[in-house]
């Protein structure tokens, strides 16, 4: 292989752990450090403590015992040390021959026959060569990138790289050192550096890394915040004895007080020529489609259009269901787009939305393929939007702006569905839809903080009344035999009970019971009990007739995947069984909950793992069991997972907040958060800049 082609390999690892630029090589920092400043005599190395130490070899040697090793033996002044090499080759053993002086580092052991070390690591040296000024970092590798070629880039980098401060005198906290000091220190502390402050990300020069970090995160959703602020929608107001409050009137419950209060946050948004970009939060069974349904209801009554999407065609056809219930009567056209209907019945439906006919439409990701037009697009609504890629996002964002330009009338004329002429009716800029998101996955505080900083935030805390409560129950794999007595009584009861498992078919990977052989297995024990069966892998039509049986109460007991995890609403189901819970995150396992407790029957929520349980298993399951609360829930899974795994979706995995937690650096959140409106007013340049250092292109994913 030639020089240039083995060079390539770093090149290319570099590339793929995203070390491009000199300032993406001088944040990458080390994961720790390893002391080559100092010489331990052998005489004073402690076991299982890593160290340094210099001798010359008194003898090395390959010896066949029970497998070919080399030994080595060190001297120094104060005693000897054995260095072994099971692996080696023999330019190794030539490089430590007798007479040679070493500088051995690694891990000492002290046994029976004396001092060692295992494959520590050797460099031969003379008795002038200087000893390392700086504590040695290890960084963040792979295979094809060694430690020595990474610390030369990132030594290069770290030179090259443009750290001049952009912040303004006087804004940065108290104590911080500035950028460039803060990482040539954390790339080469002092031999002096507290090793515990540097691990544990607490040293000032940590602190200022998250403040620069978190600034840029929250200039650019205030940026992104502001830019819409220039966008023009179309201002969607309520009439007064219009259609949402004949929606009010129709409906057969009344509004909670936290639905009515949203409602109205949402209304006036959409009475604003400005597009909304509202975040719609409430735990499971909040009621959080109705209060769309009446957004939409504002959206039509002003003559145009509203979509709604959800990430499954099993929760997009609930919210179908919903919606023709509550609208069809007050004469409204609902269409139905997804990836299932084809044929004539598809482009019966496209034609419908393309020509403002149909005034509601409801489907999956299929609402934002290339063939899907709309007439007069004014509000889109998205369920459970985190579950979308970003790809997906921000194709939705430039389709659902295409559709609400097109409802734009040409100079400056009546809009279609009869509302006043807006003055920005003849601009030449772009119309936006207004944009609800929904989520039943409550977000903590410090999250909304950090990664929804540019959205308005509407939040039901109030379930509605006559829900039952939930009782979790933990029980081990050998109690399987008592929840299906459990599953027997309920069922003669008149309840209905979901049972859910993790896989479909056997994996040799994991050894997880499959939904196929429980179906089996349960309808053999429930004799006279009809049992169903629903997976991913089933056609969206066998799907739907299982969902009907089971809603239709001619299913007593149905065994399903995850796919029942949103948005299915069954009342009479007060039994829910998940099996191997152990292996679902904690928000899944709260929504899966969430599908009992819909009716007045008290509502059991059993939980069956197989020990033993990881550290993290078990305060999954002991979180479930002593709350319902969502919002405790998901402050409980920040602190599990972390803020980069809670919030990963919303940027397909890729963590926006490299070095700041959200929990630790609350106080450096909050100083970021109120300097941002301040540098982007008085200091656009450096604001757009800060930006540009931390986030690059990734700042577009916040947007999305």
């Amino acid at each position: 292989m030639s020089e240039a082609r083995a060079k390539s390999a770093p090149q290319k690892a570099m590339e793929k752990l995203g070390l491009v630029r000199d300032i993406d090589l001088a944040l990458h920092l080390p994961l720790r450090y390893e002391d080559e400043t100092r010489i331990i005599p052998i005489a004073a190395l402690h076991d299982n403590e890593p160290a340094q130490v210099e001798g010359v070899v008194v003898d090395c040697q390959v010896e066949l015992r029970s497998r070919r090793q080399l030994l080595v033996r060190l001297k120094d002044d104060s005693g000897t040390l054995l260095l072994r090499f099971l692996h080696f080759y023999p330019s190794q053993q030539k490089q430590m021959s007798a007479a040679t002086r070493l500088r051995v580092r690694g891990e000492a052991r002290i046994g029976f026959f004396g001092r060692e070390m295992v494959h520590p690591v050797v460099k031969v040296v003379d008795e002038d060569t200087p000893l390392a000024q700086s504590l040695t970092p290890v960084y963040p590798a792979s295979a094809q990138l060694p430690q020595a070629y990474l610390r030369k880039a990132v030594a290069s980098g770290l030179a090259r790289a443009d750290l001049r401060e952009i912040l303004p005198p006087g804004t940065v906290p108290r104590g911080l050192p500035t950028l460039k000091e803060a990482l040539t220190y954390l790339h080469h502390p002092p031999p002096s550096a507290s090793l515990a402050a540097l691990h544990e990300h607490q040293h000032p020069a940590w602190h200022r890394l998250k403040f620069e970090e978190l600034l840029a995160q929250q200039l650019s959703q205030l940026q992104a915040q502001r830019e819409r602020a220039l966008l023009v929608a179309p201002a969607l107001r309520a009439r007064p004895g219009g259609l949402h409050e004949r929606l009010l009137a129709a409906l057969p419950f009344q509004l909670t007080g936290a639905q009515q209060r949203v409602a109205e946050e949402i209304a006036q948004d959409l009475a604003r020529p400005q597009p909304t970009h509202r975040l719609l939060q409430g735990d499971v069974g909040s009621g959080k489609t109705v209060v769309a349904a009446l957004a939409a209801a504002v959206a039509i009554d002003a003559g145009w259009q509203c979509a709604l999407m959800a990430p499954t065609e099993i929760l997009a056809e609930q919210h179908f269901r919903k919606l023709i219930g509550w609208l069809e009567p007050l004469g409204l056209k609902v269409a139905w787009i997804t990836g299932s209907v084809k044929g004539k019945a598809r482009q019966k439906m496209l034609d419908a939305a393309a020509s403002g006919e149909a005034q509601l439409i409801v489907g999956t990701h299929a609402v934002i393929e290339d063939k899907v037009k709309f007439a007069k697009l004014g509000l889109a609504v998205i369920d459970e939007q985190h579950r979308f890629g970003v790809a997906q996002r921000l194709a939705l964002r430039d389709k659902l702006k295409a559709g609400a330009d097109a409802g734009r009338p040409q100079g400056g004329a009546r809009p279609l569905g009869g509302q006043e002429p807006q003055a920005t009716w003849g601009s030449t800029v772009p119309l936006e839809p207004h944009l609800l998101m929904m989520s039943a996955t409550p977000i903590p505080r410090t999250l909304a903080m950090t990664y929804f900083a540019d959205l308005d935030v509407s939040t039901i805390d109030e379930l509605p009344p006559g829900r039952s409560p939930i009782v979790t129950k933990v029980f081990t794999e050998s109690k399987r035999h008592d929840v299906v007595d459990k599953i027997r009584s309920a069922v003669a009861d008149g309840a209905q009970v979901y049972w859910v498992c993790p896989l479909v078919e056997e994996s040799e990977a994991v050894d997880l019971r499959n939904a196929t052989e429980t179906h089996a297995e349960l309808s053999a024990a429930l004799p006279g009990v009809s049992v169903g069966l629903l997976h991913g892998r089933m056609s969206p039509t066998d799907k739907a007739a299982v969902m009907a049986q089971f809603s239709g109460g001619a299913m007593s007991v149905l065994v399903a995947t995850t796919v029942i995890e949103v948005g299915v609403d069954v009342p009479n189901a007060s039994l829910m069984v998940i099996e191997h819970a152990e292996r679902f995150g904690l928000a899944q396992l709260h929504q899966l909950r969430g599908r009992v407790g819909r009716g007045a029957k008290a509502s059991v929520c059993v939980l069956i793992y197989s020990p033993p349980l990881s550290d993290t298993g078990k305060a999954r399951l002991k979180a479930m069991a002593e709350t319902t609360d969502g919002f405790e829930i998901a402050r409980r899974d920040l602190d599990i997972r972390g803020p980069g795994e809670f919030m990963g979706a919303r940027q397909s995995g890729a963590e926006l907040l490299r070095f700041a937690d959200l929990q630790e650096d609350a106080p450096l959140l909050v100083a970021a958060r109120a300097l941002a409106p301040r540098l982007l007013d008085e200091h656009p340049e450096a604001a757009r800049r800060q930006v540009a250092r931390w986030l690059g292109t990734k700042a577009e994913f916040l947007k999305a």
